[in-house]
């Protein structure tokens, strides 16, 4: 199944673009779980039982993986293993570089941990992005136009042939994405203007788009910016954090569903 087979299949199942983000601090979990041998393990398997029928993605945000030590592989790979096999995952790691480091980056995360997309930093250009892009099956968000304000410093920097450097990216990913159809851009919620403008200039680009709940975005402006396009719309804090009590798993699942 090609990576633009598995987000159509993915969202047909659920009836939805969201996708959950897993971004789970082991230092700010329920108390109920902390005598669990491992508590961010059976924190994302609670979360994953709440909201997997409203879900089509799952993202994991590999910082959060990364400080959790020497439990950080057993709990990404099981993670992985406990999602429903029809949903999509996203490993969220923005790596950005060349030649052999390149190479491994890919290999971690296509192969080893077998991610269905990870998130890419294109600033170093096509030989940095070629490696993640050789199999049709596996998807690389580019980091495009994103959320956060200080995007300013530099991705709407305008550069010699007149476009902004958020389009200029948008460009090369249209380009990368030939011949396979597994390049997408990431694109922040918080800027629904841009975003209606980056998806005319970009029809057939999947947008993940973050920044919907918490930062400020919401799914309505979303919906009607991105129009009929493949997008994937992420929600961490605003649904992994909406109870530290007992109930949190439920509490989960009503907030996932005032985003569907």
């Amino acid at each position: 199944m090609t990576f633009l087979e598995k987000i159509k299949s993915a969202q047909e199942k659920s009836r939805s673009m969201l996708c959950v983000g897993l971004d789970t601090d082991h230092h700010k979990l329920p108390d109920i779980l902390r005598t669990e041998p491992n508590p961010v393990l059976a924190f994302n398997k609670a979360i994953i039982d709440a909201t997997s029928d409203l879900a089509c993605c799952y993202k994991l945000q590999m910082a959060y993986y990364e400080a959790y030590g020497e439990r950080f592989y057993e709990t990404v790979q099981s993670t992985l293993e406990y999602i429903p096999k029809h949903i999509l995952t996203i490993g969220d790691v923005k790596r950005g570089d060349i030649g052999a480091t390149s190479e491994k980056y890919a290999y971690a995360y296509q192969e080893m941990f077998a991610f269905d997309a990870i998130t890419i930093n294109p600033l170093m250009g096509f030989d940095a992005a070629e490696p993640f892009l050789r199999r049709e099956d596996r998807g690389v968000f580019f980091l495009g136009l994103t959320s956060n304000p200080s995007a300013r410093d530099f991705e709407y920097l305008e550069l010699t042939n007149g476009k902004k450097l958020y389009e200029e990216i948008t460009d090369k990913v249209c380009e990368w994405n030939e011949p396979k159809k597994n390049a997408g851009l990431v694109v922040g919620a918080t800027k629904p203007h841009e975003l209606r403008a980056l998806r005319a200039r970009a029809p057939e680009l999947p947008f993940l788009i973050p920044g919907v709940g918490t930062q400020g975005g919401t799914i309505e402006e979303v919906k009607e910016a991105n129009g009929k396009g493949i997008a994937i719309v992420n929600v961490s804090r605003g649904i992994i954090a909406a109870s530290k009590g007992k109930d949190f798993a439920e509490a989960a699942r009503r907030a996932a569903m005032t985003f569907v």
